[in-house]
């Protein structure tokens, strides 16, 4: 691809296209993976620095971005990242951000109307903000003719029915009101718990802990392998230290157990491993290191 922000590679006859919405230093470090000391940065500090870790300022990097999966003749998008002009007081880097996501998935070759289904790993507000944009000071589907997939388990907690996460999280009722109603409303919507089968070479699979419905998306093709593991992953340390979930997760127990069984999986199935926030090469290959696990960024 000729965008800086988008890359192209293929999994067997599926390929996919990366389109970043935006990378930088996020969180402090010890704040984004709290049981992860600062020894364990330092010893890896090759293998994480400069794509997802800042040394000098001891910050994690982090993308937001949108994985563009083509299958089957239908073009299937994989979380939406943050959107434009969102009431986002809880977070000051999404609040009324804007950007050109929309011009960017355009010079990827996609144009919103043949979008065919949305993919949302969890209702965060990074991972569904695109879901919907302002038309005429409303929100509506950005993507007039998608299905929306969204994790059953999320819409209940993070919906008026879980109070809106239990209101732990004003930010949460605001996510759910600009980006989730919008497309229930419009009938676009198709809630599933478990495992779901969107084609012969995609599925997803529920992973919970994350959230209460996290989700992952399997690929299959050809023999190739490829699993997108939303937020089970946040940087790479994670990978080395899979029994330590990140400060976002609502369930850290129950991710440690979802995480360890996607890597076991795709360790020794050949997965490649494709986080929802990585810098770098946003790819990863997972080799099985004792009881834990060793890497190395897969360029595509």
């Amino acid at each position: 691809m000729a965008d800086e922000n988008t890359q192209s590679f293929v999994i067997g006859d599926v390929e996919v296209v990366r389109v970043v919405e935006w990378q930088a230093p996020y969180a402090p470090a010890r704040d984004l993976v709290p049981g992860v000391g600062p020894e364990v940065w330092q010893a890896h500090r090759e293998l994480l620095a400069p794509d997802h870790w800042e040394p000098d300022s001891d910050r994690a990097v982090v993308a937001l971005q949108t994985w563009v999966v083509r299958s089957g003749g239908r073009t299937v998008l994989v979380d939406t990242g943050v959107g434009n002009g969102r009431e986002r007081p809880g977070n000051p880097l999404f609040h009324q951000r804007e950007g050109d996501f929309p011009g960017r998935l355009a010079r990827a070759g996609v144009r919103l109307e043949d979008v065919d289904v949305v993919v949302n790993t969890h209702i965060h507000g990074d991972h569904v903000g695109w879901n919907t944009q302002d038309v005429e000071g409303g929100w509506a589907p950005t993507f007039p003719n998608a299905t929306y997939l969204l994790p059953a388990a999320d819409d209940r907690h993070f919906g008026p029915d879980g109070g809106y996460g239990g209101g732990v999280r004003p930010d949460d009722q605001l996510t759910y009101e600009d980006s989730i109603a919008p497309v229930h409303k419009a009938g676009q919507a198709v809630l599933w718990d478990g495992e779901y089968r969107i084609d012969d070479h995609l599925t997803l699979e529920s992973a919970p802990g994350h959230t209460p419905g996290s989700a992952v998306l399997r690929v299959a093709s050809r023999g190739e392998r490829a699993v997108f593991v939303g937020d089970l992953l946040h940087s790479p340390v994670q990978i080395l230290h899979p029994e330590c979930s990140s400060c976002f997760c609502l369930d850290p127990r129950q991710a440690v157990v979802s995480r360890r069984r996607i890597l076991e999986r795709a360790a020794d199935q050949g997965e490649l491993v494709i986080p929802a926030h990585f810098g770098g090469a946003g790819v990863v290959e997972v080799r099985r290191q004792g009881a834990s696990f060793d890497l190395a960024d897969r360029t595509p």
